[in-house]
């Protein structure tokens, strides 16, 4: 009996130790990185630059995958449906993790339990713009011109459950007027209605919005943030404004499939990590309109934690519900 005992110790010992090797010898192939937002919007470039980065780091390719649709929500359900192994990461945001959960009268995944946080990236602020053929050239205007017009004017917003879906929803309620969504599939793809005058207004990712609002092809009224963005310290909150407490941003963090193995995990965030304090990945970021964050697992599990009861009361009181 002990005979068998000690052989079927030494037999676990073996194959816990051959599993660590396996792990802390990872990636030993291509990593693939889902976004759930067109190319060229916040974390498609931050997951590129962080993916040139790994290249660097490892010799292994990192493919970042656009995955479009349900406000990101389709890229976060492959990647917690993939196998826990560290090949199949996402770049998740808010609007998932965060939003969907009381938006959606169902979800085919859980995002608190099918995802593993390895750490939150960055966060950003939206900007309320306007097309200048737009008559109003103030949020003060814009309320009244949609207070004389009721349902007339619209907003374009990068998906159902996104912050600037979100936001839009919150201005409403709080300014007391009626416009009317426009959903895109990311900000990008809203952009050259916008630009073009076919909607109304937006809260647009500051990545977006700004280069068209420098350059006059569009009018910046304020951020969606609590404080002002140091990239664009001239335009003030929605708060001082007169909308007190409105805060309204996209976050994202890059997130495994549930029961990816904990050296892994602790594998990704300390390179990823590593990467976001080199210097011209700070000023890359920062050039954006985008402050990183960089925390550990806990404290991202924290965050959502924190926020998802939070938003779960505004969500409620605006009545936003999605039937699937």
């Amino acid at each position: 009996m002990r005979a068998k005992l000690g052989l079927a110790t030494a037999l676990a010992a073996l194959l816990f130790a051959t599993l660590a090797g396996a792990q802390t010898d990872y990636p030993q192939q291509a990593i693939h990185v889902l976004v759930g937002f067109t190319p060229g919007t916040g974390p498609d470039i931050v997951s590129r630059l962080i993916g040139e980065k790994l290249n660097a780091l490892w010799g292994k390719p990192i493919v970042v995958e656009s995955v479009t649709g349900a406000g990101g929500n389709i890229a976060c359900e492959r990647t917690a449906r993939a196998a826990p192994d560290g090949y199949t990461l996402v770049m998740c945001g808010n609007g998932t993790l965060v939003f969907s959960p009381s938006l959606y009268d169902k979800m085919s995944f859980d995002p608190a339990k099918d995802l593993a946080p390895i750490t939150q990236v960055f966060v950003s602020a939206n900007v309320l713009v306007v097309p200048p053929q737009l008559p109003a050239k103030s949020v003060t205007e814009l309320v009244a011109l949609a207070g004389a017009e009721p349902g007339r004017l619209t907003y374009a917003h990068a998906g159902i459950g996104t912050s600037q879906h979100l936001g839009a929803e919150l201005f409403k309620a709080i300014a007391h007027i009626d416009i009317q969504p426009v959903a895109y599939r990311g900000t990008t793809a809203l952009m050259p209605d916008l630009l073009a005058g076919r909607v109304s207004m937006a809260f647009a990712n500051i990545v977006n919005a700004l280069p068209p609002a420098r350059e006059g092809t569009l009018r910046a009224f304020a951020v969606s943030s609590r404080k002002r963005s140091a990239v664009a310290p001239d335009l003030p909150t929605m708060a001082e404004l007169g909308f007190p407490g409105f805060e309204a941003v996209p976050w994202f963090g890059l997130m495994a499939p549930a029961g990816t193995p904990p050296l892994i995990v602790a594998k990704l965030h300390d390179a990823t990590v590593k990467i976001l304090g080199e210097p011209d990945v700070r000023q890359k970021l920062s050039d954006l309109g985008l402050d990183i964050i960089a925390n550990t697992p806990a404290e991202f599990s924290a965050a959502i934690a924190d926020e998802t009861p939070r938003w779960a009361k505004v969500i409620k009181a605006a009545g936003i519900r999605i039937s699937e």
